[in-house]
């Protein structure tokens, strides 16, 4: 959700200073079009283009990073993620790692519906995705194994469905905001509530609109408010009825960047993702990293530590909420856990490749 949720938040992070930039190598992008794409519907697509970003030369260790709903590679390479982390003596350094930043199916410039089949693109879900990951990785790129696999919000669900569904590809597997359970509750019935009225908007006109559907500027706003921001953040950011009504106003005055049946498939493709069962065969290490005010994966909920509980080799690393926490945004700012991660890299064993 990454994209979707800084459009309408933006105003409302400007208090916090970002990260500077770190000098790290130019990014570099490309597509790789993987034949013949068979999804889990069954489903085909003769060519799936999958356009990516690398920063560092494939000299260096492989590193896959993950973006979130609705965000793209370039979402990743941002001074409060990419440069905490990228740079010179950074936990990924690029001069180091080889770092692989793929653009998702339905997302960035992957395909998507809105090239041209709109709601005759095949469903998609998780798994398609990270297979087709595996794909580019494989046959695009000649990667064998990864040092690390770290993704944020949707990004960390991919997480989740690489170590288990390819447990022997990675030595880390890094989820970020983000549970290894089935997506339920809060989190499903928001998004499902989002979805149905966009689609009950008139506008919507069943995926056949000519110009966007004017509701989705509303579902998108109250979704993203209701499920990041941080609730401390929140209450300094708007104390009082004039503010809260003033950052609504701004919320509502954007347009919202994302056809709306791309965004219908990007957030409908986390309905059946439940890795739960699948956590015993689980090999890398794990880092789990969440946030203790991460709106849509709330710690008290008990549902990550006994999950984790089934990882054999996992830990929780969980921010405390602050001032400074952000909800579900916080793992987006890596100085939160840099240096975990630069212990992490150090420890963890090489299992392969």
């Amino acid at each position: 959700m990454l994209r979707a949720c800084v459009a309408v938040l933006a105003a409302f992070v400007a208090c916090c200073a970002p990260a500077e930039a770190a000098d790290y190598p130019a990014p570099k992008q490309a597509d790789f079009v993987v034949k013949d794409f068979k999804f889990h519907t069954g489903e085909t697509l003769p060519e799936l283009k999958l356009h990516y970003t690398t920063v560092g030369e494939p000299t260096g260790q492989p590193v896959l990073v993950l973006h979130g709903t609705g965000g793209s590679g370039a979402s990743m390479l941002v001074a409060p993620f990419a440069g905490e982390l990228f740079g010179k003596d950074q936990p990924l350094d690029a001069t180091k790692y080889y770092i692989i930043i793929p653009d998702s199916i339905g997302h960035g410039k992957s395909s998507k519906p809105s090239d041209g089949l709109k709601t005759g693109f095949p469903a998609y879900d998780y798994a398609d995705m990270v297979d087709a990951q595996h794909r580019l990785l494989t046959e695009g790129l000649g990667i064998k194994h990864l040092r690390l696999v770290i993704g944020d919000s949707m990004g960390g669900m991919h997480s989740w469905v690489w170590a288990t569904r390819y447990p022997d590809f990675m030595d880390i597997a890094v989820p970020m905001a983000a549970q290894p359970t089935e997506m339920a509750a809060r989190n499903w019935m928001l998004r499902r509530i989002m979805l149905e009225t966009i689609r009950n908007d008139p506008d919507y006109s069943g995926g056949n609109y000519t110009t966007q559907p004017r509701m989705m500027k509303y579902a998108v706003t109250a979704y993203a408010t209701a499920t990041a921001g941080g609730t401390i953040a929140y209450q300094l950011a708007a104390p009082t009825a004039a503010l809260a009504d003033k950052m609504v106003e701004e919320r509502l005055a954007q347009a919202v960047p994302t056809d709306a049946n791309d965004f219908i498939y990007q957030w409908e493709s986390s309905h059946d993702y439940n890795p739960s069962a699948d956590l015993g065969k689980i090999k890398a290490t794990v880092m789990l990293i969440n946030s203790a005010d991460d709106e849509r994966n709330p710690p008290e909920t008990g549902v990550t530590g006994e999950a984790m509980k089934r990882v054999a080799n996992g830990k929780l690393l969980l921010i405390p909420a602050s001032a400074e926490t952000r909800g579900h945004l916080t793992t987006g700012n890596a100085k939160f856990y840099a240096q975990p991660l630069r212990e992490l890299l150090a420890s963890a064993p090489q299992r392969g490749g």
